[in-house]
């Protein structure tokens, strides 16, 4: 444990009411991110602070008391992999969550599945994960490339935008997303005409957006994510892509239009399963997170759903009485209908596959805009059925068993 994470953790462990439960063996729980790049304000220790709100919240009401550590895989499987062995072996972790960069989740993933240890991933985006690389010890809660990729890609394609070319991120998170959204245009009665791919954590865009200029395209579908998101939409707005094409951030968050600035984001459209400014509840989730956030930055649908995801690991918890089998604790997880306060009601499906509506959005005017992190309006919202992929499409092997 390095001595950022010793610091990260010790604040999580100094705001729990561990006097209450004297006699129980806590939950210990690992949030695992990147806490030092491109990640870090979309996950990082907002993942930590949303999972502590959910346990101040409600682990005295359910009986269950809740040890957090934090750890930076910095992006690296063999990173994640060995930090998750340690965690396993030697520092008692019961459940690994959040697992932002989709390579990581999946060196992670194969681990805890040998071990018997539980996974919920948040910050992870790669549908695979309940696709090919399915496991019964996982529980996949936010969102998944498919349903970012398919509903942003349908809308667009049906609202005019028939030919696309991608900006992507050359490894597995990337990739799937491209996929996902390039198929939802073929659906629609678009085509794709190209992609270019970057290399993670990537400073000059330029190569990538020239191809996409010279493309034709109607469409550029940013297929990256965090600050590789950022950069690129950034230099795109430079180079004056968006005067001729539409710019499609496939990942875009209220972050990305902090970074950007709302004049230089305008008609930007994305998918969310959860906006900060949606409704009575999220504004006030997002107002006690920002409080408690060392920035003060907004809340991500990824740092809602490390609350929402723990929340309802500890109600299967209060029923299993242990986290000692992995696949016990999803099935409990599984069983249980899921109700919280930012996503509302819902359900994890037989693959793992947590389901709730998704939110399609676009970018306010500067005139529409009421202040700082006003950003967004919602378009559509789509419907349980349609915003993921079925279960029988997924090719998850123990459900095709």
């Amino acid at each position: 444990m390095n001595r950022r994470e010793f610091l990260i953790t010790g604040t999580a462990l100094s705001v729990l009411p561990v006097t209450a439960f004297a006699q129980a063996k806590p939950l210990k729980i690992g949030v695992m991110n990147d806490l030092s790049s491109i990640y870090s304000d979309d996950q990082g220790i907002g993942s930590s602070i949303a999972a502590r709100m959910a346990v101040d919240d409600w682990s005295g009401k359910l009986g269950v008391p809740v040890e957090i550590i934090t750890g930076d895989h910095q992006n690296k499987p063999d990173v994640g992999a060995g930090i998750a062995r340690r965690w396993f072996d030697t520092e008692g972790v019961d459940v690994i969550m959040d697992l932002p960069n989709s390579a990581v989740a999946l060196a992670v993933l194969a681990l805890a599945t040998d071990k018997n240890k539980a996974v919920i991933g948040s910050g992870a985006g790669s549908s695979v994960l309940t696709g090919p690389s399915c496991s019964r010890n996982f529980v996949h809660w936010t969102y998944d490339t498919y349903s970012w990729g398919n509903s942003v890609g349908k809308a667009v394609t049906e609202d005019g935008g028939k030919t696309w070319f991608f900006i992507t991120a050359d490894y597995a998170f990337g990739k799937d997303l491209e996929l996902n959204c390039a198929n939802a245009v073929a659906a629609a009665g678009g085509k794709v005409l190209g992609a270019a791919r970057h290399p993670f954590n990537t400073s000059d865009f330029s190569s990538f957006l020239l191809q996409a200029q010279a493309s034709g395209a109607d469409v550029v579908g940013f297929a990256n994510a965090g600050g590789d998101s950022n950069t690129a939409l950034k230099q795109a707005g430079e180079f004056g892509l968006g005067k001729k094409q539409k710019l499609v951030g496939l990942t875009a968050n209220c972050l990305t239009v902090r970074a950007l600035g709302l004049e230089n984001a305008q008609n930007l459209k994305s998918s969310t399963a959860c906006y900060w400014d949606m409704n009575d509840d999220t504004r006030a989730f997002a107002n006690r997170f920002q409080a408690l956030h060392p920035t003060r930055l907004k809340p991500t649908d990824m740092h809602a759903g490390m609350y929402a995801a723990t929340l309802h690991l500890m109600k299967a918890m209060a029923q299993t009485k242990s986290a000692a089998d992995g696949v016990k604790l999803v099935d409990a997880m599984k069983a249980i209908a899921t109700d919280d306060p930012l996503f509302g009601k819902g359900s994890i499906r037989a693959d793992g596959r947590k389901i709730h509506p998704m939110y399609l959005l676009t970018t306010k005017s500067p005139q529409e805009s009421k202040g700082e992190w006003d950003y967004f309006k919602l378009v559509a919202t789509i419907k349980p059925e349609d915003a993921w992929r079925p279960l029988a499409a997924g090719g998850c092997p123990y459900i095709k068993a």
